[in-house]
C-alpha cells in the first residue's frame, strides 16, 4: 500500500511540475493585511492543444514502427 500511495504521489508531482515547465498552470499569490490568497489558474486551451500534439507525435512514432516492421519482413 505505501509504494501504492509513494507511485501516485511521484505521478502527480510528475504532472505538477510538467505542466506548470509547459504554462499549463499558473500560480499567483496575493497579500493584504492579514490575508493572503493564493490564486492557481489553469489554462485549458494549451493542455488540450498540448495533448492533442502528444497524440499525433505518439500516432506517427507508432507507424515508423509499424512501417519498419513490415519492411523487415
Amino acid at each position: 500500500m505505501k509504494r501504492f500511495l509513494l507511485v501516485l504521489l511521484v505521478l502527480v508531482a510528475g504532472v505538477v511540475g510538467l505542466g506548470y515547465y509547459l504554462g499549463w498552470f499558473q500560480f499567483a499569490t496575493e497579500h493584504t493585511d492579514q490575508k493572503s490568497r493564493i490564486t492557481i489558474t489553469i489554462d485549458e486551451d494549451k493542455v488540450r492543444k498540448d495533448s492533442e500534439k502528444a497524440k499525433e507525435k505518439v500516432q506517427e512514432a507508432g507507424q515508423k514502427v509499424k512501417e519498419q516492421f513490415e519492411s523487415k519482413k
